[in-house]
């Protein structure tokens, strides 16, 4: 899919003319991914299994025919960003791809990543596409935050080390929750302090 011509060396926005080239593997040139799956609205509503209570709903949400209930239910309660019922919630998994997918591309563009613009183009598709087919999927912290104003913490674990003071000890709990606080999880190693 992809062949390095060469690491980008130039500024930020500065084209090299070296960078990545992109080949298709999975979309055709002028098609979009999108306009090749068929859409269906779904109902996501979970509830208590013992009270029978309702704990969420978000109606008419879009996803592709061929995707299962569970996962549709699992993208809408976990990865679509916005307080249910106002205008800034996501209600498709097309603004779901978009956001990660086009703020990828974006940096890539920005960067010099890419050999042309046309590998941009190839690369924002294979990878909508690949997201759109469940080919692979992000990890959590990358649906939760690329393509938002929250910190771009993309790591799914963060391995802590503790030396034997008390400070360090200290500040071992506030890394860790700031780790938290950002969707990802933390392993540590303790091997410094005495036992």
């Amino acid at each position: 899919m992809t062949d390095m011509v060469n690491a980008p060396t130039g500024a930020k926005g500065k084209t090299t003319g070296k960078g990545l080239t992109m080949n298709r593997l999975y979309t055709t040139e002028g098609v979009h991914p999108y306009d090749d799956v068929t859409w269906e609205a779904r109902e996501v509503v979970q509830t208590n299994w013992k009270t029978g209570e309702t704990v969420f709903e978000q109606r008419g949400v879009e996803f592709p025919d061929f995707w299962s209930i569970n996962a549709s239910t699992i993208v809408t309660t976990k990865y679509f960003r916005g307080a249910v019922g106002t205008p800034q919630r996501e209600t498709s998994l097309r603004q779901l791809i978009d956001r990660v997918v086009l703020t990828y591309t974006k940096a890539g563009r920005e960067f010099g990543y890419f050999a042309t613009p046309a590998d941009a183009d190839i690369f924002e598709h294979e990878l909508t596409w690949m997201l759109l087919h469940q080919v692979f999927s992000f990890n959590s912290p990358v649906w939760f935050n690329v393509g938002t104003s929250s910190p771009q913490q993309v790591s799914a674990c963060f391995i802590l080390s503790v030396d034997d003071t008390m400070d360090s000890i200290l500040n071992w709990y506030k890394e860790e929750g700031m780790i938290f606080k950002g969707g990802s999880g933390a392993g540590l190693n303790l091997s410094r302090i005495r036992s």
